[in-house]
């Protein structure tokens, strides 16, 4: 089977890995793909979120099958071209993808079907969401309610902080993605990523796991798209994962088929543990990145019939197995991320580090150049490895970083502090 992956990062690297193994690929291809997936498949140049490019080149290249890996495709109906035009399709459509697109939609989903989630209220105007905020005390979550690259969140600690972030939003530092703002109250807790397999009616839940955000040691500063991540999540035991699944899953998945848009894809929640229980933080519509690059490190089984068992609407007896040894990635950024960084700087010493099942080094922001692996994102690098504990994982991806000859990047040293405290090494 040739099979097309859209995207361009590290997640889409990884799947593209896992999908390499399985003994019913043929040929990979990747729209527009970077340096490290070229060793994989073909890279072809062109806008995935463009429906009529990527029919023109799954009939050129035979193409059967096509793994949407980004939101932006899906939002922009991409999945909804490739099914009219009969193709197999993993992803959903863009009116089930509005769970990512719009976080002002899937918080009236919450509140209609009792989904757990913070207190809410959306704005259309900086000045009515400014007299809300002086109506209530800090800290307050404001969020552009479209997508904005994992960057639309800003949790302020004081009011003058939030009021800040609602004029940033009005004033076009989001573009449309702001244009509606959601304000919510602050939760407090422990977060964690949970992951679901959807084919419209059906759920199979992913093994968990959990990544960081900020970009500084000990999960200070900014938020980014994520400086790293580990599975398994202790934080997420058994009884949390039928929580999660019982509260917010399925009553999205039954919700979204009731309406006449039944998800068929990877549902992505991010949640918050509170001592009231679990509530949703928010979805996304595809796979977390960086959580993808653990994920596929701890798959035991093939991912390719999973994913099309999906596209088809037949995932109902699919089970997966999973490697119990933990799997860590840190992420390696360009210098000055997630604010301007520069782009061109070479990266050394890629090709003396010995990748295999148990460690690789899935490319983000790479392009090849006369020979050379350029660093051409914010997020460049992501350096994964499991091992027989989550100490012993972390060690080993640190040690590999300690490899890489790029001045220009960085990462951050503590990637998993949290879950230590329950890893028995």
């Amino acid at each position: 089977m040739n099979i097309l992956i859209l995207g361009s990062g590290g997640r889409e690297h990884a799947l593209g890995w896992a999908l390499a193994r399985s003994p019913s690929a043929d040929r990979l291809f990747f729209m527009p793909g970077n340096a490290g997936m070229a060793t994989l498949g073909t890279c072809v140049s062109g806008d995935p979120c463009d429906a009529q490019a990527v029919l023109s080149l799954c009939a050129v290249q035979g193409i059967e099958f096509v793994v949407v890996g980004p939101e932006a495709p899906l939002v922009a109906g991409v999945a909804d071209a490739l099914a009219d035009a009969g193709l197999l399709v993993f992803g959903p459509s863009a009116e089930a993808a509005q769970l990512e697109a719009s976080k002002a939609f899937t918080k009236s989903l919450c509140r209609d079907h009792a989904i757990p989630t913070a207190e809410y209220a959306t704005f259309e105007t900086a000045e009515a969401a400014i007299e809300h905020i002086r109506a209530r005390p800090a800290p307050y979550v404001v969020k552009a309610d479209g997508l904005a690259a994992g960057k639309g969140v800003i949790i302020a600690q004081t009011e003058a902080d939030a009021i800040a972030a609602v004029r940033t939003m009005f004033d076009g530092a989001f573009g449309a993605a702001g244009a509606r703002v959601v304000i919510e109250a602050f939760m407090v807790g422990e977060e964690a990523s949970f992951f679901a397999l959807c084919d419209g009616e059906t759920v199979l839940p992913l093994a968990t796991a959990q990544d960081h955000k900020r970009v500084g040691e000990g999960d200070t500063g900014p938020n980014t798209g994520g400086m790293g991540a580990y599975s398994p999540a202790p934080v997420m035991t058994e009884a949390r994962i039928e929580e999660t699944l019982e509260r917010i899953i399925r009553p999205t998945v039954r919700a979204l088929h009731d309406r006449g848009t039944p998800y068929r894809g990877v549902l992505y929640a991010g949640l918050m543990i509170t001592d009231e229980g679990i509530k949703l933080v928010e979805y996304n519509a595809r796979f977390g990145d960086p959580e993808a690059q653990v994920l596929m490190m701890r798959l035991k089984s093939d991912l390719l019939p999973a994913l099309l068992a999906v596209a088809r609407g037949r995932l109902v007896g699919h089970s997966l197995e999973w490697h119990a040894d933990p799997a860590m990635t840190v992420v390696m950024a360009s210098q000055g991320y997630p604010g301007a960084y520069d782009k061109g700087s070479v990266i050394g010493g890629l090709s003396a580090i010995n990748q295999d099942t148990d460690l690789a080094i899935f490319h983000a922001g790479t392009r090849e150049r006369g020979g050379q692996i350029e660093a051409a994102g914010g997020r460049v690098l992501n350096v994964t490895a499991m091992a027989p504990t989550l100490a012993a994982a972390r060690e080993r991806a640190y040690l590999a970083i300690d490899r890489i000859d790029w001045p220009e990047g960085f990462c951050r040293r503590d990637i998993g502090w949290r879950a230590l405290d329950h890893d028995p090494a």
